[in-house]
């Protein structure tokens, strides 16, 4: 092999099979070992990752979502799809049909309506992370109550906490970037 110059792919793949046939055959263990690990070396790529359900002893679903400061704290159990936001409607909680619309949208996408009670426990932050926060929960509540939705959720990008939070005020700045206004004389 260190003589032949190699000029293609497959040339290359040859020589990469011999010199790894020529190291194991040296040693006499190797030998023995070699039977053994050919199935193990015919599927090298990693198998995927199993996804079990996830119950309490209640029989629900618990998650957490997050969104810029708000934090949701969800529960999932089998029901008619009543959903409860701090002990109150979810409805009367986020009164704007546009928040109403983002929680409702990995039970939408899991084709799942009316078929579980969610009830949830929201702080921080304003109306609009707080809904963000209880769709980031529901949707990875459902994943650990039905592991099969994952690839639903995942695809619509539910299961994906969104990182942007607000940039942080610089000292000389009116805000976190803007300037108070210049003066020349």
């Amino acid at each position: 092999m260190g003589d032949k110059e190699i000029k293609s792919l497959e040339e290359l793949g040859k020589a990469t099979a011999q010199s790894a046939n020529e190291t194991t055959s040296e040693t006499p263990a190797a030998e023995a070992g070699a039977d053994a690990e050919a199935p193990a070396a015919a599927s090298s790529e990693p198998a995927a990752p199993v996804y079990v359900q996830k119950l309490d002893k209640l029989g629900r679903a618990y998650a957490t979502g997050k969104r810029k400061n708000a934090i949701a704290r969800v529960w999932i159990k089998p029901g008619n799809g009543k959903i409860t936001v701090n002990g109150r409607e979810f409805k009367t909680y986020f009164a704007r049909p546009v928040l109403q619309l983002i929680i409702h949208q990995p039970i939408l996408a899991a084709e799942r309506k009316d078929q579980y009670d969610i009830v949830c426990t929201v702080k921080g932050g304003g109306l609009s992370g707080q809904a963000g926060a209880v769709r980031h929960g529901v949707s990875r509540a459902l994943t650990y109550y039905e592991p099969s939705l994952r690839g639903a959720l995942k695809k619509g990008g539910f299961l994906t906490r969104d990182s942007r939070v607000v940039e942080r005020k610089k000292y000389g700045k009116a805000k976190a970037r803007k300037s108070f206004q210049f003066s020349k004389r």
